[in-house]
């Protein structure tokens, strides 16, 4: 590891200032990602600026019945909280579906947006990858592809966002609110990552020195009928091959309104709009869920080694939409 120096930020306002300030600086939260990377040799911050003194720890309920999670709640707390696993179930199931129990204890909420991809090519400095190294090439194209993605990539980049709860606030309509050196913005859940396009080493618009502070969960009354279905090659500390996140509004046996996202299939998370559209005020039938799913990968690429995953999200998205509606999928 290189040396690097630290410093621990005592209030949001100089944190900003001092990394927008330096380049070659980085925002510390629990460090279960950014700490590897730098051990990797994929990431060299000169200066690290520790931001889990900061006040942003609470989960709060918002004035018209939201919540408001800090940037700093652990993964484990958030899942635990009795309102998250009341009214937003998909958001405790998928923060449980990720890491380990050991490691959930440690990561926070701004960090678990901020994680970088699983790629094997991205992890290994030995071999080309544009989002590490710009201009590299891409190793994964002619590689190992089964965990890769199929909507939305590019020439220039594969990989697939790892992280669980990402996918649930996607579905779940979140903002996120972020300082910056001037002021505070806020970006919907389902804009914070980008598709690799040309510039695959950007993972998110957020720019240098901006500095997620909490996320707000709008009063969705759907979200009490939510549920997060990942698939993995094994039961624990694995990356998704395939995830869907949903809530659904049914009466009498139609689609009110509904929410879908999906994890492991590209760059970012994957908010389903198409399949949105095809659900709403149609039927609660096995053939309407197809056809939605049909409607939503009907533009995916799979790669050699990853066809699989069009009939896996497939299949997952037909199994939560049923279980939703109030169907036994057993």
């Amino acid at each position: 590891m290189i040396p690097f120096d630290y410093r621990r930020a005592d209030d949001v306002d100089s944190a900003v200032a001092t990394v927008t300030g330096n380049p070659a600086a980085a925002f510390l939260g629990g460090g279960t990602n950014l700490v590897d990377h730098m051990k990797l040799g994929i990431a060299g911050p000169e200066l690290l600026v520790d931001v889990t003194h900061l006040p942003f720890d609470r989960v709060e309920e918002l004035p018209d019945g939201g919540l408001r999670i800090g940037a700093n709640v652990r993964n484990s707390d958030l899942a635990a909280h009795p309102l998250v696993r009341e009214r937003y179930p998909a958001l405790a199931q998928a923060v449980l579906a990720g890491a380990s129990g050991q490691l959930r204890n440690l990561a926070t909420t701004g960090g678990n947006l901020l994680q970088r991809t699983r790629c094997v090519y991205f992890q290994d400095v030995t071999t080309p990858c544009n989002k590490r190294t710009p201009g590299e090439g891409c190793a994964a194209l002619h590689g190992y592809t089964r965990y890769h993605a199929v909507l939305g990539a590019s020439r220039h980049c594969v990989a697939v966002h790892p992280s669980d709860l990402a996918v649930a606030l996607t579905a779940l309509d979140a903002v996120v609110r972020v300082r910056r050196a001037d002021g505070e913005r806020t970006v919907r859940a389902s804009a914070l990552h980008r598709l690799p396009g040309a510039h695959p080493e950007r993972d998110t618009v957020l720019e240098h020195g901006e500095l997620i502070t909490a996320v707000d969960l709008p009063p969705l009354p759907l979200a009490a009928n939510s549920r997060y279905r990942k698939v993995r090659d094994r039961a624990s500390y694995a990356f998704a091959l395939v995830s869907v996140a949903a809530a659904l509004d049914v009466a009498d046996g139609r689609v009110r309104d509904v929410r879908l996202a999906l994890g492991g299939v590209a760059h970012k998370p994957w908010h389903a709009t198409l399949a949105e559209h095809v659900l709403r005020g149609g039927p609660t039938t096995v053939d309407a869920f197809n056809a939605a799913a049909d409607a939503e990968l009907a533009e995916a690429q799979p790669l050699p080694d990853n066809g699989f995953k069009l009939k896996l999200a497939r299949n997952l998205i037909v199994s939560v939409l049923r279980a939703l509606a109030g169907e036994d999928t057993r």
